[in-house]
């Protein structure tokens, strides 16, 4: 493995019975990367990162997390991970200061007061030191999870949907912290289904019902994906929307805000359906640049469920 690389894995797959779950997963992960994994909802996303970890045994294929074999040396893997779930799950009845000093105690980190005294002053908790953990609001209690989970200076975080439920002001410190981390040589998996989260990551893979559709730095994966996308504004639309649905060379159409994205792989075949439709004084058409969001969407819709 080369040193810069921290995760390198073979034809990851797992089963539940006779399900398929993640379906011959490979990838490589530098060192320092904010890599996200993207798909919907039972996916594949938290089950592929746990096996790549070490935390979920395969049911085939091979490979090594920060050097070591993810099945062979599982719990070395474990020891040198910081791990935050979507749910709360440090203990809503200690107070912040006691659930950090817990957590070293788990780690048996050196120093420990001082570590948890650093930790406090890092993430910006040390007012609330002694606040009953579970009466934090939702953006706090993910800021104190995340302090837990990096207080034993992981070298790699696995981050599972971190930022569901708390408000956008809260995410954005959040991924500030993120940042800070990984300009720090820490490597970080985020799993998540939200666009403005997965502009945030250094690279995407795209899941979808356990197969990985593309895998790419987020800059490139529009392009990879091969759309062209042209913006309709106008006041009524969905007439419109409804007019070129199945219109030939138009592949997708989504709605966003006052606007139709109209998306097709063949540009001649697209601006040809929308020909019709430029002379009308009361709609603006346009270039658009082709977004994650097109993206993801024309990806999903080619995908198959897996589920049997």
């Amino acid at each position: 493995m080369n040193a810069e690389t921290v995760i390198d894995v073979r034809g990851l797959t797992k089963r539940f019975g006779d399900k398929t779950v993640v379906d011959d997963f490979d990838m490589t992960v530098p060192k320092g990367a904010i890599y996200g994994f993207l798909g919907p909802n039972g996916s594949g996303k938290t089950t592929t990162i746990r096996m790549m970890c070490g935390l979920l045994r395969p049911s085939g294929g091979e490979g090594t997390c920060l050097g070591y074999d993810i099945v062979r040396d599982a719990d070395l893997i474990k020891a040198n991970v910081g791990y935050m779930t979507q749910k709360f799950s440090l203990y809503g009845d200690l107070t912040v200061r006691e659930n950090l000093d817990f957590m070293a105690r788990m780690h048996a980190v050196p120093d420990r007061r001082g570590a948890v005294a650093a930790t406090l002053e890092e993430h910006k908790l040390a007012p609330r030191a002694e606040q009953i953990a579970g009466t934090l609001s939702g953006g706090w209690k993910q800021r104190l999870a995340l302090a837990a989970s990096s207080l034993h200076k992981p070298p790699l975080m696995l981050l599972d949907e971190p930022t569901a439920g708390v408000d956008p002001k809260a995410r954005r410190d959040f991924w500030d912290r993120i940042r800070i981390l990984a300009d720090g040589g820490v490597t970080v998996l985020v799993s998540t289904h939200y666009m403005d989260e997965a502009v945030q990551c250094d690279s995407i893979a795209f899941i979808s019902f356990g197969k990985k559709l593309i895998d790419a730095p987020t800059a490139d994966i529009a392009a990879q994906v091969g759309l062209h996308t042209r913006r309709i504004e106008g006041r009524d639309l969905r007439p419109i929307h409804a007019q070129l649905k199945d219109a030939p060379g138009v592949d997708q159409i989504a709605r966003f805000g006052s606007a139709l994205h109209v998306s097709g792989r063949d540009a001649a075949k697209l601006d040809a359906a929308l020909a019709p439709l430029r002379a009308r004084p009361d709609l603006e058409i346009g270039p658009a640049k082709t977004g994650l969001e097109e993206a993801f969407i024309y990806l999903m819709t080619g995908s198959e469920d897996n589920y049997q």
